[in-house]
């Protein structure tokens, strides 16, 4: 069982920046792959980025590749997600997940969720 909560979204400006964050429990956590997940208005769930668990891949949606960074610590139980250059289409709720797969971009391979965090990218 994991837990997941993040934090860091808000309101911000075309061309800022953004650091979510997203604390896991569990003493598993290192074993998970995670990713980022973003719901728009009136959009379907997309997939952002997701790293393996060891940290030594990292994946990205074309549509933020060169301006999101995901990274993670396993000591502190956190995944970040950086977001620089962003643009009002980023404007969304971000959610992270956890899955035992070694990768995948599909929403239902994901077994836990956080609630998401709202990013607002103002023009």
């Amino acid at each position: 069982q994991v837990l997941l909560v993040e934090s860091g979204g808000g309101l911000v400006q075309a061309g800022g920046s953004l650091r979510l964050s997203c604390a896991a429990s569990g003493r598993t956590f290192s074993t998970y792959t995670m990713g980022w997940f973003r719901q728009g208005p009136g959009k379907e769930r997309e997939f952002v980025a997701a790293i393996s668990w060891l940290a030594s891949n990292t994946y990205s949606a074309d549509s933020v590749k060169g301006r999101f960074t995901i990274a993670r610590d396993n000591a502190k139980n956190t995944v970040y997600l950086q977001m620089n250059s962003l643009k009002p289409e980023d404007t969304a709720v971000y959610y992270c997940a956890a899955t035992t797969r070694s990768y995948s971009d599909y929403a239902y391979d994901y077994a836990y969720w956080g609630q998401g965090t709202q990013v607002t990218v103002s023009s």
